[in-house]
């Protein structure tokens, strides 16, 4: 399947009122044009507001299959949302959860792109959406996006053509690592699969140590 950069997308840190109280976030993206710079822990453009949970070398860039839009606008009820919605930097066609797997690169422009770990969503992106019950619809829909590492910095813009340069030899899908952090969390084998994972995310590592750890020694994760 021909895969394709359909938008990209960045924001400044926005500080909304939540509930009695002031948050702000970095998930307000919205499409530019032309070509855009991307460096090791963002976009020239963009900023995480909260680098404790955003951002970083592991999440550098957060990459969101365009297929899923028409999908949350017929679920939803809404109209048409905007590239960007979801909070994506990249808006991609033909590189879906089921498809892509953690530790796969590709290579868009001049950039070279590594899969860390599937997104997961917080509150903020219920504020996004005008629902606080959405997050956890995402979660379950395991259309979540993937977040990837910038191996090689250089420029990409909506159009460019999108090459997977290599397969990681695991083949785990970002969708089959939602299902086992999540949905399935007491599979030995594929716990034992992830952790072989070269490309996976530290923090995703740590939370598959601590499940797989639970798991032998009895315990629930």
């Amino acid at each position: 399947m021909k895969m394709t950069l359909v938008s990209v997308n960045v924001s400044q840190p926005k500080t909304v009122s939540h509930r009695g109280r002031s948050v702000t976030t970095g998930i307000f993206k919205t499409p530019v044009s032309g070509r855009v710079m991307v460096r090791r822990t963002n976009l020239d453009g963009d900023r995480q507001a909260d680098l404790s949970v955003h951002g970083g070398v592991d999440k550098a860039v957060y990459v969101y299959p365009s297929e899923h839009y028409t999908a949350w606008a017929q679920e939803l009820g809404r109209d048409e949302f905007p590239f960007g919605q979801f909070g994506e930097n990249l808006t991609v066609e033909g590189m879906v959860e089921e498809t892509v797997h953690i530790g796969d690169t590709f290579r868009i422009g001049r950039v070279l792109l590594e899969v860390t770990q599937p997104r997961v969503p917080c509150f903020k992106l219920g504020i996004k959406m005008g629902s606080s019950q959405f997050p956890k619809k995402f979660l379950a829909s395991q259309r979540t996006g993937y977040y990837v590492r910038v191996l090689e910095e250089g420029e990409v813009g909506a159009g460019d053509p999108i090459e997977r340069i290599t397969n990681d030899p695991e083949r785990m899908t970002v969708q089959q690592a939602v299902h086992l952090a999540f949905f399935e969390q007491d599979d030995v084998a594929l716990l034992e699969k992830v952790l072989r994972i070269q490309g996976l995310s530290q923090d995703w590592r740590r939370m598959f140590e601590e499940q797989m750890a639970a798991v032998t020694s009895g315990k629930t994760p």
